[in-house]
Order: structure tokens, then sequence, then C-alpha cells
């Protein structure tokens, strides 16, 4: 029986592997975009649940005339192949969009979600079909382990994924994307040579036909009843997830290991829950050896009441350690607000499987299935019809509602269950008001506060004056601040002709757009959440007038996918990605792969302006060495130290020569309303001298693109494969141990 779990704990970590590396490879592909994440999601988990079902059917239809340990085998082989498939069959779909010139939205989406799923969801069903496949084979060569071996499967599958969400972190830093999906190819051969290996060693127990119709019958109500249970299980449990990414991230950032973390702790709860139960259903098969199913049940139903409130009450957990009033550790803050409620399921999601299985591949395979189709639907439900619409706090509220409903079923009248139970239902609802009425948003935290939402995040815009703050689900994005407006104003200054427009990425505060049009120039701005865009007018009081222009235009969406299917030619793209420079998926507008298709929208001579935050020596080489490679002029310019704080570099990149000029030079092609932008926040009496000294201090900052690749030699370019700034863990350690 051990082999079967190092199968299925290696099975394990390869798929939320390839879950992780395929997202991320699609978005380099199809676009960074709420759209996009949701269709990979769905269509990874919409395989699952069909190859479950359709695995477990076929075996029922099957009969017992093969080995299925050898067809195990052939399974895993076949996913192994998948890792080195999906990247090309990806970048097929991307070629053949670019050769269809789709340019609208809803097209390009409806395509690209075809082509995704027809790739992944074959390959996903392979993936869903081996706990029924190795129910199967465990019937065969161990069948007094059948009854109970789906929850055996899943918790060495489960404790896997834990292992999944980590370890892949450090492969891509070492290896790349590729790379990590070649390592995955490599473990997914050998389980299915061991698995051949054990086939040719161990004895197979003859099943017939008459010892499967001996497997536990169920009643359809109580079927029925189970399968809801199921269903609300994953729609819950994957739902919570996208709220909980929203309620944490002000505390953990936007980094990968962030969300990482939240993963990990979510799988590693669940698979304390699952062993728990393996311990607490073999001590009841020892007790109950002797006695009939009838009886075994009906003490399933005196202990599940119990379970059923605690669930529902650590649904409402997140609810106060999320709270800013909670005075917490972060990763604390994680494992208080979640464990409970994932432990828990971790728990009784394999003991309803069991009851609604008992042993019987095909039932596991279908009752799996509904499982997951809870989890297809989950995030769609929080991320598309609760969260744009209610705070964290009240989507939570309606997410746990189902179990703090199923946990007040002993009130029922008639309904048998003991005095423990009893009291424990009458103590839910104040106990779950307590919880509810304790915690607070993290946007209370701001007392002059605007909050928008929409299916890609939270946006708060904050504070007043000079000290308002931008933030994106709790996370600080940007202030009001003149690096913003040099974005603008230093590219343009620098161009041998008048400009005639320009293309503004990520929009944020709108203070760079506001920039490119006080130039008169035609300006686009490309920003990925919706709400961000509405919260100019907080900003600038002059917001709404200028979005009215004739010459401005906002589009939401993924900048590069803007990129890569609009055939505009500008005289300047101007990139601010958001902070920190870690952040999670921002290494797709460093790329060299970003970068070419920059090159392609820009006019003859045009210039590519870009913003790069402080990182380490690593980040800024892999960026330089990105734009070397891309642009044959760079020029590099340190934003000016403030009281010793670093505020990051402006990258000018061409085709073209980009000319030696002074700050007199730079000042005399600003337009009079650049000048006043430029100035806004300076003294009205002293503009020119103020653009004379910003242009000054930034010329006297300029330092040779080849000296910051020189900071860290053997750092590689940054590419959609190597994302050098998003991981770095193992660099930083190795770094502190030496």
């Amino acid at each position: 029986m051990n082999w079967y779990f190092v199968f299925f704990f290696i099975s394990g970590f390869c798929s939320v592997l390839y879950e992780l590396v395929w997202l991320r490879l699609s978005m380099a592909q199809f676009g960074v975009t709420t759209a996009m994440v949701s269709i990979v999601l769905s269509v990874f988990m919409a395989g699952m649940g069909l190859g479950s079902w359709g695995s477990g059917k076929w075996l029922r239809t099957r009969g017992t005339d093969f080995f299925a340990l050898r067809f195990y085998a052939i399974i895993e082989l076949l996913i192994g192949i998948s890792a080195i498939a999906v990247p090309y069959e990806l970048s097929w779909g991307r070629r053949i969009l670019q050769s269809m010139g789709v340019s609208s939205s809803w097209g390009y989406y409806s395509i690209a979600g075809l082509w995704v799923g027809c790739t992944m969801i074959p390959w996903c069903a392979l993936m869903g079909a081996t706990i029924p496949v190795a129910m199967r084979a465990i019937g065969q060569t161990l069948p007094r382990e059948a009854t109970r071996s789906f929850s055996y499967l899943y918790m060495a599958n489960v404790m896997g994924a834990v292992a999944g969400t980590i370890l892949p972190l450090f492969l891509i830093e070492l290896l790349g994307f590729r790379g990590t999906l070649s390592f995955g190819t490599l473990c997914n051969s050998l389980i299915a040579l061991a698995v051949l290996m054990l086939a040719s060693r161990v004895k197979r127990v003859e099943v017939t036909d008459a010892t499967l119709s001996e497997l536990p019958a169920r009643s359809g109500t109580q079927g029925s009843s189970l399968l809801l249970l199921l269903f609300l299980t994953g729609l819950t449990s994957m739902g919570m997830e996208v709220v909980w990414v929203r309620q944490f991230t002000p505390y953990l950032g936007t980094v990968v290991y962030a969300f990482a973390l939240i993963l990990a702790i979510y799988l590693s709860a669940t698979f304390v829950g699952s062993a728990v139960y393996r311990n607490w259903s073999a001590r009841g098969d020892q007790q109950e050896a002797t006695r009939q199913d009838a009886r075994r049940q009906e003490k399933y139903r005196q202990e599940s009441p119990l379970l059923w409130m605690l669930l529902g009450l650590s649904a409402l957990f997140p609810l106060v350690t999320s709270s800013p009033s909670i005075e917490l550790r972060h990763v604390p803050r994680v494992i208080l607000g979640i464990a409970g409620f994932t432990g828990l399921l971790g728990f009784l999601t394999p003991m309803l499987v069991d009851r609604r299985s008992g042993g019987d591949p095909g039932r596991a395979g279908s009752a799996y299935a509904i499982n997951v189709l809870g989890c297809l639907l989950g995030p769609l439900l929080a991320g598309f019809c609760l969260l744009p619409y209610l705070s964290e706090r009240w989507a939570l509220i309606i997410l746990a509602f189902p179990w703090l409903i199923v946990g007040l079923r002993p009130l029922l009248p008639g309904a048998r269950v003991s005095s423990l139970a009893r009291v424990g239902a009458y103590a839910l609802l104040p106990l779950g008001a307590l919880l509810i009425l304790s915690g607070k948003g993290y946007d209370e935290s701001y007392p002059h506060r605007q909050v928008l939402r929409d299916p890609t995040a939270t946006v708060i815009a904050a504070g007043s004056g000079m000290e308002k703050q931008l933030l994106v689900n709790g996370y600080g994005m940007t202030t009001l601040s003149p690096i913003t407006k040099v974005m603008a104003h230093l590219p343009l200054a620098f161009l041998d002709r008048p400009p005639q427009n320009a293309l503004d990425i990520c929009f944020g505060m709108g203070t760079t757009f506001r920039s490119l049009l006080s130039w008169n120039i035609d300006a686009t701005a490309v920003e990925l959440v919706p709400s961000v865009p509405k919260l100019f007018g907080y900003f600038h009081s002059d917001g709404p007038e200028l979005l009215r222009l004739p010459n401005a235009h906002v589009v939401i969406d993924d900048g590069r996918r803007y990129l890569e299917r609009n055939q505009q030619q500008y005289d300047l793209i101007t990139i601010d990605p958001p902070p920190p420079v870690q952040a999670a998926g921002s290494s797709m507008l460093y790329s060299e792969e970003f970068y070419a298709a920059a090159r392609k929208r820009l006019k003859p001579s045009g210039i590519l302006a870009q913003w790069l935050p402080y990182g380490d020596k690593e980040d800024l080489a892999a960026v330089a060495r990105s734009l070397h490679n891309s642009f044959p002029y760079v020029r590099v310019f340190r934003w000016p130290s403030i009281v010793g704080t670093r505020w990051g570099f402006h990258f000018l990149a061409s085709e073209q020569p980009l000319h030696k000029m002074s700050g007199e030079d730079l000042q005399r092609r600003l337009p009079p309303a650049a000048v006043i932008d430029l100035t806004e926040w300076a003294s009205p009496t002293g503009r020119d001298q103020a653009v004379l000294s910003a242009f000054n201090s930034l010329l006297e900052g300029e330092i040779p693109i080849e000296a910051m690749i020189q900071q860290s030699p053997t750092t590689p370019s940054l590419t959609d494969d190597r994302p050098i700034n998003e991981y770095y863990l193992l660099r930083k350690w190795l770094r502190g141990v030496r």
C-alpha cells in the first residue's frame, strides 16, 4: 500500500506544478487578464472532473478483465508527455490568433478560450482519471483496503499538492518554466516505470462482478444528500480561496510567494484533516467490524453534526484574522484564518466520498467529479458574482452561509441527534454573529476613501492633498509623485521631432496619462483593472474633463495583449508596471518577448520608456540585459536620491540613437502646458528653474546600461521563461548564507 502513497504523492505534486506553469504560459500567450485566468483554471478543473467521472463510468462498464495497474502506468506516462506538449500547443494557438487578426475582446477570448480548452482538457482528464483507476488497482491487489481507498489516495495526493505549491517556486528560479515542466515529465515517467515494475511483481486478486455487486449500496435520498454536500465543499472552498487572496494581500503583498503561502496552508490543513479522518475511520472499522452497516451509519449520523457546526464557524474566522484592528504577524493571520476550515474539509470530503463509494471506483469517480464541479464554479461565483458588488466580508459570509444552515440541522423537528449536538446548534448563531461583528475590512483603515470593486480587484483611493494613494486589493500601487510625470516628459523631450501620439501602459492614478495630454497629442492609456481609471477624478480634479477630450483614450486590457492585437504606431510607449518589482506577473512587462511586441508598435525613431523600481542587483541586471538585447540604443537615468532613499530608474530605448542633450535642450522642447504640468507641485514663480533642475538631476544620474548588467554578469536576460524578478528566494537565501 505504501507504493500507492508514493505514486499519488508525486502525482499530486506534478498536477499542481503543471497547473501553476500552464497558467503562466497561457497568460504570456493570451494576456494577463482576469478572464484568461478564469478560463485556464476553469478548464483545468473541468478536465479533472470530466476525467474522474468518465473513468469511473468506464470502469463500471469495463468489468474486471484487465489489470488496472498497467493502465494506471500508461496514464501517468501520458500526463508526463502533456508537460512537453502543452507549451507548444499554446504557442500555436497564439500564432493562429495573430494570423486571424481578431481585434474585439469578446472574439479574442472566445477563440483563446476554445483553444485553451481543446489544449488542456484531454490532459487534465487524464489527471482526473488516476484516482478511480488506482482504486480499481487497489481492489485487484489489496482488496481488504478497497473500501477506504479513495481517502488514502486523496490524502497522498493532497500531501503531494502541498509540495507542488512550494518546490516549483525554487525549480522555476533555477530552471525556468520549461525546465520545471521537464522535471515534471521526469517525475511522471518515473511513476510509470515504477508502476510497471510493481505490476510485474504483485499478484493480482481476481475480483468478480458478483464481488463488485456486494459493495455497500446507498439509498437514493442519502446519495443525493452526499453529492450535494460534496458539491458545496468544492464550491465554497474554492470560492473562499478567491476571497482570502483579497483579504490577506494587504499583509502578504502581491508576490508569488504570498499566493503560494495561502495555497500551501490550505492544502497542508486539508492533508492534516484527511490524515485524521483516516485514523478515525480505521478505528471505527475495527470497532464496528462485527456490526451491521446500518448501526455504523447511525454512529456517523450522531458524530457528524458537530463537525458541520465547526465548519460553519471556522468559515467565518478570516473575518477576524484579516481585520486590521487585530495585532497579528502576517503568517499567523492566514493560518488562524483558514486552517480550521480547510482542515475540516480535509476530514469531511474523503469521508463523504468513502461513504458514497464504499470502495467502488465508479461511484468514487462520479462523487469526486461532483466535488470538482463545485471547485470549478466556486471561483466564478466569488470572482464575478460576489466580489464585484460586495465587500470581502459579505462575500465570505454568503459562502459560509450553507454551512451555517447545515450546522443548524439538529434543531429541525424530529432530528435524531445527541444532546451535545443540539446544544452546539443553539450556540452556533450567537457565535457566528460574534465573528461577523468582530471583523473589519482593510478599507475601513482609511477614513477618507473611495472604494470601487470589479471582477479583477478591489480598488481604494484614499487620503487627501499630496497624501493621496491608490491601493489595489489593499496593496499600495502609487502616490502623487513627479516620477510619474517624468515618465512622459523625459522621453517626449528626447524625441527628434514633435510627437503626435503616445501609449501609456498601466494607468495608475493617471498622472502619466495626464502629462501626455499636456503635450496636446493623441494619448491612449491601457489599464488591466476596470475600476482604476474611474478614480482619475479623485486624484486629479480635472480628470473627468480630460477623459472627455477627443484625443484621450482609455482601454481596459492587458498591455501586452493590446500591443499584439492593435496595429497603431506610436511615438512613445511608456510603461509603469505595478510595484513592487517582484510583483506576480510583472515580469511579462519586462521580458524580451514584451519588448519585441512593443518594438513593432513604435514609429521609426520612436522611444520606449520603462520605469523600474529599485530591486536587487539580479533584477536590475536581468531587466537591463533584456532591454539591451531588444533595442540597439538604451540610456538609463537614475532618479535622484532623497535622504538616502533610492527611487529607481528611467530607461529610454529606441531603434535610433538617443542624442546627448543638456538640461537646457530638454527644457526648450517642452510646450508651455507641459512645463506647467511638470512643475505643478513646485513654486509657480520658479517653474523654469524647477524644470531645468529636474532634467539636470536626471542627466547627472545617467549610468551606462553595461554597468547595470555587470552588477550581476551571470544573471540571464529576463524572458517569459525566466522571470528573474518574481522568483528570488533562493538567491536571497544564498546571499544571506555568504
